[in-house]
């Protein structure tokens, strides 16, 4: 009996990869850097490697885990196991990835974006656990959503929804590496928030720098983080205006701002969503950290084994 699932959660910076137990239980993780990949071959043949090493390293039989489950930063078809692009990753068009994989490593193998991953995470076994109308954000090098619906990811007609980042919040603004204008990521994306630091600052500062400073009351600190929470809010709004869900979860590295940053999204959402839809819902920072999306990867394993 398949005893173990592995779990991968790639993202702008850092492919994060975990040996799982069917409970969840992270046995073992490695970080590798996603510069390390220069070419689409690259990382895909990365995938076979490390997956490659940690059976051979943890002497598990390929018969004993039960799938491998791959969170993707772009829109992504789970039901045929297509990437359709990686937004901040080049070189990725429309790419059977689950059928290359199949064929190299014979283990089952379920894709989907990671953000949609993330929800999964949070929605079975974090902060929106015994909610049923959620949507998940993750703010980091790119920004990314999930649907929950009664429990279900909401996926769209072409398995590519949830894509919060690429919301337009501007007719104009600036050319969004999805190649939209004006998108939501374009205005609290790591990029956009380093570069708010160097002009207020003056220089470059790391973002748990300034989060800290920013809890300890610094000024400088504090507008950062409110600009970034005052477009984050807006966009909240508009998802709790359209959607109606009964609460929102916020995680990803940017989210490690914490209260700083919540509060200024509950405060923006108070007064620019709609009085119904506003009342009920709750905003929370998500609660599984950096290992949402390989909690979420191993889900989407036994939930795609279990279909």
């Amino acid at each position: 009996m398949s005893q173990y699932i592995i779990g991968i959660d790639l993202g702008g910076t850092n492919l994060k990869i975990g040996l799982f137990n069917t409970a969840y239980t992270v046995l073992e993780k490695r970080v590798i850097s996603t510069a390390t990949f220069k070419t689409r071959r690259d990382l895909v043949n990365g995938f076979v490697q490390a997956v490659g090493d940690i059976a051979q390293q943890r002497r598990i039989r390929r018969n004993d885990i039960l799938g491998i489950g791959i969170g993707l930063p772009g829109p992504v078809n789970f039901e045929k196991g297509i990437v359709y692009s990686l937004t901040n990753i080049r070189g990725w068009r429309d790419v059977p990835l689950k059928r290359i994989l199949e064929q190299k490593l014979k283990i089952p193998v379920f894709i989907d974006n990671d953000a949609k991953v993330m929800s999964l995470a949070e929605a079975e076994r974090g902060a929106a656990r015994g909610f049923h109308h959620a949507v998940c954000i993750t703010l980091g090098t790119g920004v990314g959503g999930g649907i929950i619906n009664n429990g279900y990811l909401y996926r769209g007609f072409n398995n590519a929804a949830g894509e919060i980042g690429h919301m337009p919040l501007s007719v104009a603004g600036d050319r969004c590496n999805c190649g939209g204008t004006g998108c939501l990521e374009t205005f609290v994306g790591n990029n956009r928030i380093q570069q708010d630091v160097r002009r207020v600052f003056g220089k470059n500062v790391p973002l748990e720098e300034v989060s800290a400073l920013a809890r300890k009351g610094n000024r400088k600190a504090r507008e950062v983080w409110n600009r970034v929470g005052t477009y984050l809010g807006v966009a909240v709004a508009a998802i709790v205006n359209l959607l109606n869900p009964d609460c929102v979860v916020i995680g990803g590295g940017v989210a490690n701002a914490g209260s700083v940053l919540i509060d200024r999204v509950k405060a923006v959402v108070k007064t620019r969503a709609m009085k119904v839809q506003a009342a009920n819902v709750k905003i929370f920072k998500a609660k599984l950290g950096s290992d949402a999306g390989l909690i979420g990867s191993a889900i989407l394993v036994i939930r795609g084994v279990r279909s």
